[in-house]
């Protein structure tokens, strides 16, 4: 009971882990599964599955995750693997790179969106266009 370690010490991976309100944590934070911001981060985020940013949640960090929800303040770039979600009332300062894109009405975001294709490779080029003023009839 008290003072006996765990046996299993592996973490399920539907974990949710909270920087709650009021908190503010500066440094690295490493997660398995959802990390939900409420208080305030400063710092790096270890590739979570999910990134949540609570209404009162303020992020100050380059993101690196599968999906984010943003409905707080982000400063910082962006870079998730599937989706980000900018609710209604959040605010972003910082570069987004995704495959999907969801933006209330209501969201500041300044900043330049990627979206696409993961290898720019992958595209196929355009058809070059034939120089103006060699028609000839």
């Amino acid at each position: 009971m008290f003072g006996k370690e765990p046996e299993n010490q592996s973490v399920p991976s539907g974990q949710t882990s909270i920087i709650a309100q009021g908190c503010k944590f500066d440094g690295k934070v490493e997660v398995r599964g959802t990390l939900r911001v409420e208080g305030e981060f400063k710092g790096t985020i270890g590739t979570p599955e999910s990134l949540v940013i609570g209404k009162t949640g303020v992020v100050h960090a380059n993101v690196k995750v599968k999906n984010a929800i943003i409905g707080g303040q982000l400063f910082g770039n962006i870079t998730a693997e599937n989706k980000i979600e900018l609710q209604s009332g959040s605010h972003v300062e910082g570069d987004i790179k995704t495959k999907r894109l969801v933006i209330d009405e209501g969201v500041f975001f300044e900043g330049n969106c990627s979206m696409g294709a993961k290898n720019p490779a992958a595209v196929s080029p355009a058809k070059p266009t034939p120089p103006m003023g060699d028609d000839k009839k």
